[in-house]
């Protein structure tokens, strides 16, 4: 048989429960087709967390062992939470490329330490450093679904569209990866593909276009608890869910549908209609990568493999977020922000997230969700689809296995084994074990007995088909430590034990009756814990040890800046948050002028110094809540400088803009300055602005004119906790 083609689809923030296949009412036809003609795995499980996930599918082994313990956005010196895959541990497409495939990525990476994000690399853990030919798609965790910031191979690149004209992130993406494949089959037809393409859906920012969000109107007004039991009645049904499982009860921090307010369950219920809606309309982007590949005759020796990164995210909070930016900042004004713009929910003003008792029911049958290592946040739907190697179509299968196991599978099925070296690098060994004998054998065994799960400090163990969970509740940003019960310190964590072999969704606690099997698999753990890198423990967002940065790539105290198309990447440019100040240096001429001088981010969270009609003006929004002061003496014709200044103060700070020496207009604001202010933004321009503006007094790009604006200096007061002086400001970053 000719070698297959390879495609996997990673979904973002997707439950067990979400996919029709799965026993959801949303409508997702494509995927379900994929379910009808292939199989689907219903204990299959994964890390809780994105950039943890994606480093196992892709090496084949533990996430802890190749550095990925956590987020790619929090280094840490600690060998498993480096963020940095080794050489020693080949991806997946390195050595299918060296087998002779093309191999392609398209969308969601998050594989890179943060400062390594960044126009002038390197490049090494860039998607093309490791492994793929071609890429496509952002870097981050997130970005918008209407003004993304992009990424071809290794370059920054605008988005083709705008989205006045109908630009979506989804459909772009889609674009790209059926391009990728034509361009391959054209020109190399007996070359066989892989083609990696991890939609950015279902993470925040929800975004959804309007015509899809309208077949959902009124579809979840019964609410949670009516959906919930609904779902596992068709889970038991169509026979991913035992008869005879019982479900996680409902917990007390989902509060029960008949006790909100009519106000609040038209905000939950909208912004339900409006995930909805994203799921449909990436289940469609989908079908399109399908329908190329069936009009082509390619599909049927396609494996195509679909999974989710972890369970559902409750990073929404119990109401949902019209700006989830503010949800840490200021709750209340968020939770009132977003019932003032409940018809705006998810359109472009917004950067949308869920309310988490969607997010719960989700996952059913399971109990909570991502980050955390019960069942709701490391078991997810997979799908495998591959006419050329399978039996029976539209089959279950039940065995127990990890993301770990995908490309020991892949390349068994491809005929590739794993080379000893690669690229000169001696290639440490794999912990995942292939499941291609289950694609024709209902009913072989499991290709592993143990598996250990940690994100955040909670802890899990599956072993022989039981499992032990801690109730460890690590101090997320969320509500998540006052509202769910459990251990905030590891020495006073719970192990929990649950026979999942009798007990599908995780529901009763037999650790009194077993202690002493609780006892073994407790030793088991640190004995898997050691041998993955995993110590020392974490449990924390903030506070983590933060690894030293290269030399060459330390957050400047101070910099100067020439107008141009390109951004500085966030992390790359000096702090802001603690106190700055910028200087201008512009040739006016006679004229009154206008443009942007420094932007960062948009109008769901950012800030703008610019010239309006020769006055100038800061702008400042914080997650959706905008302020504004403007001079009111215009700027004098010819040469000068400007500046604009930042210093803190008690419960906040003030912005001040400076001409002739003089301070022109003050601005104050309350709390602090965001550290980030677009996650997965585009970074600091200068000169001009993109995308979304910061507020609507100007449109985008807004540039200076041609000549005007020489350059900008740009000081932090974070090294030394003052605001810098004109002699900071003189002195440019070497």
């Amino acid at each position: 048989m000719t070698r297959p083609n390879v495609v996997t689809i990673v979904l973002d923030d997707t439950g067990f429960a979400q996919l029709g296949c799965f026993g959801s009412d949303i409508s997702t036809p494509n995927i379900d087709a994929l379910a009808a003609d292939g199989l689907r795995y219903n204990r299959f499980h994964v890390t809780a967390l994105c950039s943890p996930t994606r480093a196992s599918l892709l090496t084949g082994r533990n996430h802890h062992r190749v550095g990925m313990g956590f987020l790619t956005d929090i280094p840490s010196p600690d060998p498993g939470y480096t963020c940095a895959v080794p050489p020693s541990a080949g991806t997946l497409p390195s050595v299918l490329k060296q087998a002779g495939y093309s191999t392609f990525a398209v969308g969601k990476w998050h594989l890179t330490p943060r400062w390594e994000v960044n126009p002038a690399g390197p490049y090494d853990r860039w998607p093309l450093g490791l492994g793929f030919e071609r890429f496509y798609g952002f870097l981050s965790a997130e970005t918008s679904q209407r003004t993304p910031t992009l990424v071809r191979d290794n370059s920054y690149v605008p988005q083709p569209r705008t989205p006045d004209e109908g630009y979506h992130l989804m459909e772009d993406l889609t674009d790209e990866a059926i391009g990728f494949i034509r361009d391959q089959q054209q020109n190399t037809p007996d070359r066989p593909f892989f083609l990696y393409y991890a939609t950015s859906a279902m993470h925040a920012p929800i975004q959804a276009p309007e015509e899809w969000v309208r077949r959902y109107e009124g579809a979840f007004d019964q609410g949670w608890d009516v959906w919930r039991d609904a779902i596992v009645a068709r889970q038991k049904e169509i026979g991913v869910v035992p008869e005879d499982a019982e479900p996680t009860p409902r917990p007390p921090w989902v509060r029960p549908w008949d006790e909100l307010s009519e106000e609040e369950r038209r905000v939950t219920a909208r912004s339900m209609e409006i995930f909805a809606a994203y799921l449909s309309y990436t289940d469609a982007q989908i079908g399109r990568l399908l329908d190329h590949l069936r009009e082509t005759g390619t599909l049927d020796n396609t494996i195509v493999m679909l999974i989710s990164d972890n369970g559902t995210s409750a990073e929404g909070g119990p109401n949902g977020s019209f700006n989830y930016h503010g949800l840490h900042r200021d709750r209340e004004a968020n939770r009132e922000l977003t019932f003032a713009n409940v018809e705006d929910l998810g359109g472009d003003r917004s950067y949308m997230q869920y309310a988490w008792p969607w997010a719960w029911a989700g996952n059913t049958p399971f109990w909570l969700w991502k980050r955390f290592t019960a069942l709701g946040g490391v078991r997810t739907p997979l799908v495998v689809h591959w006419p050329d190697g399978f039996g029976t179509p539209g089959e279950l299968r039940d065995q127990f296995c990890h993301v770990a196991d995908l490309m020991p599978t892949l390349l068994e099925a491809a005929g590739v084994p794993l080379p000893e070296q690669l690229n000169g690098v001696e290639q440490i060994s794999l912990d995942g074990a292939s499941i291609l004998d289950s694609f024709l054998a209902p009913e072989v065994a499991a290709p592993r007995e143990t598996q250990y799960f940690e994100c955040a400090g909670s802890r899990s163990l599956y072993h022989r088909g039981w499992k032990i969970r801690t109730d460890h509740v690590g101090p997320t940003p969320l509500l998540e430590r006052e509202l769910i019960p459990g251990s905030h310190e590891y020495d006073e964590d719970h192990w929990a034990l649950f026979h999942l072999d009798d007990d599908f969704a995780e529901t009763t606690d037999l650790s009194a009756e077993h202690p002493e099997l609780v006892r073994e698999m407790v030793q088991m753990w640190w004995t898997e814990a050691g041998r993955n890198q995993v110590l020392p423990l974490n449990d924390g967002y903030t506070g983590r040890p933060q690894a030293e940065r290269p030399a060459t790539h330390r957050q400047p105290a101070r910099m100067t800046y020439r107008p141009g198309p390109g951004s500085v990447s966030e992390f790359m440019y000096p702090v802001l948050h603690e106190g700055f100040a910028m200087a201008a240096h512009l040739d006016g001429g006679d004229d009154p002028r206008s443009g942007i001088i420094v932007a960062v981010g948009d109008w769901t969270q950012g800030l703008a110094w610019y010239l309006h009609d020769g006055h100038q003006v800061v702008s400042v929004n914080y997650a959706g809540f905008s302020q504004r002061a403007e001079s009111s003496t215009p700027l004098s014709p010819g040469e000068q400088e400007v500046r604009l200044s930042y210093r803190l103060r008690e419960g906040g700070g003030t912005f001040e803009l400076h001409q002739s020496g003089t301070v022109v207009a003050e601005l104050p604001v309350d709390g602090p300055l965001p550290v980030r202010w677009q996650i997965g933004g585009p970074g600091l321009r200068i000169g001009f602005d993109a995308g979304f503006p910061v507020d609507e007094t100007y449109a985008p790009p807004y540039a200076m004119e041609s000549g005007v604006l020489k350059h900008v200096e740009v000081a932090s007061a974070f090294a030394d906790a003052r605001e810098p002086d004109d002699a900071d400001l003189a002195r440019t970053h070497e």
